[in-house]
């Protein structure tokens, strides 16, 4: 069912990029078509490997199950027949109980290679699944978009006011593109929309990150005002009013240091302060 599964995501994929506007017949396109092409012959290779595989596995299951039937059936008769000549000499008991020794030998013999034959399918079970993940890992990224390209999208749609839109387009951007310059901004903008919405703990986990992870970035000091504007709504106001102060010092002449010293007047507190600054939250 799996692969079934991946078959069709792979034909959807394919349809998908055939008419997404958004590369047109570009390289990119050309590059994405060759790489869903090739994911979707390596499926169909290695769906047929499996079926092979798994018509010897279940005859070897098969054969060994008829084997342990019969023998079973053996020992029974046996040890009927055992039963029924007890009075006979005990030369013939011996017999007997020499030849049921023997089958049940025989009968573990069997269950030790049926536990191998289980085992291997188990093994080739789970290979199959590695691979279909990996597959359908590669098929995944082979869909992303240019890392300019997704951006600009999740850009335009937070622009828009299409928050659930843009979270997912920043959020991808994250996860396929952490190293860029752009990521700290796209971590600003997820922020941004988390404040929006009044989810501030999490706005100010956000910005929070821009700060430790892209200090030099270009929204380093509205990453810092926002975070302090975050807490106050929190009611951490100590905190809060420690952040907008640091936006002063560092960034004295910039924007986001005149919103900062207008909070703090608003507040009713000084602009310069001896407020311990704590750890970020």
């Amino acid at each position: 069912m799996r692969i079934k599964r991946y078959s069709i995501l792979i034909a959807i994929t394919t349809l998908w990029l055939a008419l997404t506007p958004v590369w047109g017949a570009s390289k990119e396109m050309i590059q994405l078509q060759t790489q869903v092409e090739d994911l979707k012959n390596q499926m169909t290779q290695m769906r047929q490997s499996f079926d092979e595989r798994m018509g010897i596995m279940k005859n070897l299951m098969d054969q060994n199950t008829d084997s342990m039937n019969k023998a079973v059936t053996a020992i029974t008769n046996l040890q009927n027949t055992l039963q029924k000549q007890q009075s006979d000499s005990g030369t013939h008991v011996d017999q007997l109980s020499g030849q049921i020794q023997s089958l049940n030998d025989t009968m573990d013999e069997l269950k030790a290679r049926l536990g191998k034959v289980s085992k291997q399918l188990e093994d080739m079970q789970s290979t199959q699944q590695s691979l279909a993940a990996q597959q359908a890992q590669q098929q995944q990224q082979a869909q992303v978009p240019p890392p300019d390209v997704l951006y600009n999208n999740g850009l335009r749609d937070y622009n828009a006011g299409k928050n659930d839109l843009a979270t997912q387009e920043f959020t991808d951007y994250i996860k396929y593109y952490p190293n860029t310059d752009l990521t700290g901004n796209a971590y600003f903008y997820l922020a941004e929309i988390q404040y929006r919405q009044g989810n501030y703990q999490e706005a100010a986990k956000n910005y929070d990150q821009v700060m430790q992870d892209f200090p030099s970035g270009n929204k380093a000091a509205a990453a810092q005002l926002k975070k302090g504007f975050a807490l106050i709504e929190l009611g951490k106001k100590e905190d809060g009013i420690a952040e907008l102060r640091h936006v002063v010092q560092r960034y004295p002449r910039s924007n986001e240091a005149t919103q900062a010293r207008d909070r703090l007047r608003k507040l009713g507190v000084p602009v310069a302060g001896t407020t311990a600054r704590k750890a970020p939250q």
